[in-house]
């Protein structure tokens, strides 16, 4: 099963860093919201892998984060896959944010989360870290 490692990111105004996906032909969930990070490789741990998105998606050297959740998705996604969930802080301007891939970053408040159109079943998982980290 393939396995995923995307990282939480939120500010000191309690915003949550998405990016926007592309719509690029072969590209799921195109058009839809999503988190920094992405397929872990052979030889990588769940670790490494979100060191190197963050790295690839926003020219950052992620240093500092936690470990939040592990999911397994059997249904709603691409494909099976496991998702390693972390968490940390962004501080940035959005305009001083550099994503790489992907059509725009934006960051969302709290209360609108609930009405972001996500991908896959990331909607849940950050409305459960919400409720979890008031």
């Amino acid at each position: 099963m393939k396995e995923i490692a995307a990282i939480i990111l939120e500010n000191d105004k309690g915003e949550f860093l998405l990016y926007l996906r592309d719509s690029k032909p072969g590209i799921p969930f195109p058009g839809y919201w999503d988190l920094i990070g992405g397929q872990v490789e052979d030889g990588e741990t769940p670790e490494d892998a979100l060191v190197r998105e963050v790295k690839e998606e926003l020219d950052i050297n992620l240093k500092e984060y936690t470990f939040y959740k592990k999911y397994e998705c059997l249904t709603g996604d691409a494909y099976e896959n496991i998702k390693y969930i972390y968490y940390g802080k962004i501080n940035l301007p959005i305009e001083e944010v550099t994503l790489l891939e992907g059509v725009r970053p934006r960051y969302f408040s709290r209360e609108e989360i609930p009405y972001v159109k996500f991908a896959n079943i990331l909607k849940s998982i950050v409305m459960e870290y919400i409720s979890e980290h008031r």
